[in-house]
């Protein structure tokens, strides 16, 4: 089987910067990588079907000279899940920029205080530690002391505190899920401003 050489460097090359367009934060960019990486996925399988020939009737052409089929479907197959990835990660993208003002993908909120948490006691230990280590602990150590673990509890309190706001929720199931829209912000602040007039002085 003789494989195109041209057609083969261009899909990897697709294929790789739709992986790198993958690994970033910006949801653009994940959906350009995705769109990028689709078509170089489906130059491999095109090239894997070998050079062009005859197309593949039944009667009235020899077997010799007719092209696989099978590729050519499998790519047909790839564009339509291809275009329905890029719709719903153009959704996801338009949400998130109309909710946050950003199509940026943070981190989760979880794994940040886990990791928050392990720091937190690494540093803990090493300051027991050193304070334990000292021969003689006096007045000011002791301060010094107390006054570390302080702002290490104000760090995980602060880390709570944050975690409580982001697990607000309004009973509203539809806004809890997918966020309210900035017209029913607006709405509701209205809202608000028409039933208690002091609120917005």
């Amino acid at each position: 089987m003789t494989v195109s050489f041209s057609l083969l460097a261009t899909a990897s090359v697709l294929c790789a910067v739709g992986g790198i367009l993958l690994l970033t934060r910006p949801l653009t960019r994940i959906l350009l990588g995705a769109v990028i990486a689709g078509n170089g996925i489906n130059l491999l399988v095109l090239a894997a079907s070998g050079p062009a020939g005859r197309e593949p009737l039944l009667y009235g052409v020899p077997l010799a000279r007719i092209t696989d089929p099978l590729p050519q479907a499998i790519a047909l197959t790839a564009i339509v899940i291809t275009l329905a990835t890029t719709a719903f990660l153009l959704a996801m993208a338009y949400r998130s920029h109309q909710l946050n003002g950003t199509d940026e993908v943070h981190d989760d909120q979880e794994d940040r205080r886990i990791v928050l948490r392990a720091e937190v006691l690494g540093e803990r230990a090493q300051l027991r530690e050193r304070y334990r280590a000292a021969p003689q602990a006096t007045d000011e150590d002791r301060a010094r002391y107390r006054e570390e673990r302080r702002r290490l509890r104000a760090r995980l309190r602060a880390d709570r505190a944050l975690q409580a706001r982001g697990r607000y929720a309004t009973g509203d199931l539809w806004h809890d899920v997918l966020g309210a829209d900035p017209e029913d912000y607006a709405q509701q602040q209205a809202h608000s401003a028409d039933t208690d007039p002091g609120a917005t002085g």
